[in-house]
């Protein structure tokens, strides 16, 4: 991306959710998308594991994922997957209502890990939302579609029932 003040290139700093110009000193925030994610248009070196477009450096809730634009999915490390959940919840306010159940036959999809070109495992996601979701033990990461993040953050959760039977 090129700099909207005096138009030479701008990079991302290691760390940062915005893009600096080192020419004339700019910063650039970009918006976040419907999905709560920014993108920072800044190639991750890695493949979609479902389209096989290139990924993009981007934030969700100020943790680092790499970004399909095409498919919308996402690569979350496993070591920041918790915490990106918990930030969500935390503003989402009520829980919505619960969801209908995977479907099973997303059990069958193959994914390449985009890091180690190994096939990933598919599995239910062991906490709430109903989904299914590809990992990379090896590589710590984690491999969500459109919305899945969403869905995750804001189903109901057991703390959520227990806090509201307990009034």
């Amino acid at each position: 991306m090129n700099c909207r003040n005096c138009g030479a290139p701008m990079r991302l700093r290691q760390d940062q959710q915005c893009l600096h110009c080192d020419y004339c000193g700019n910063i650039f925030y970009p918006d976040r998308n419907e999905d709560g994610v920014r993108v920072l248009g800044q190639p991750s070196g890695r493949p979609c594991p479902v389209c096989a477009t290139g990924l993009e450096q981007a934030t969700l809730d100020e943790h680092p994922v790499a970004y399909c634009a095409r498919c919308k999915g996402m690569l979350v490390d496993m070591s920041i997957f918790v915490d990106v959940i918990e930030l969500m919840r935390s503003r989402r306010g009520e829980p919505g209502a619960a969801l209908k159940p995977a479907d099973p036959r997303q059990l069958q999809r193959r994914l390449e890990c985009p890091k180690c070109h190994r096939p990933m495992d598919t599995h239910f996601y062991g906490g709430p939302g109903n989904v299914v979701i590809d990992d990379c033990s090896r590589c710590q990461l984690n491999w969500l579609d459109y919305g899945e993040m969403a869905r995750i953050a804001s189903a109901p959760d057991r703390t959520y029932s227990e806090a509201v039977t307990t009034f």
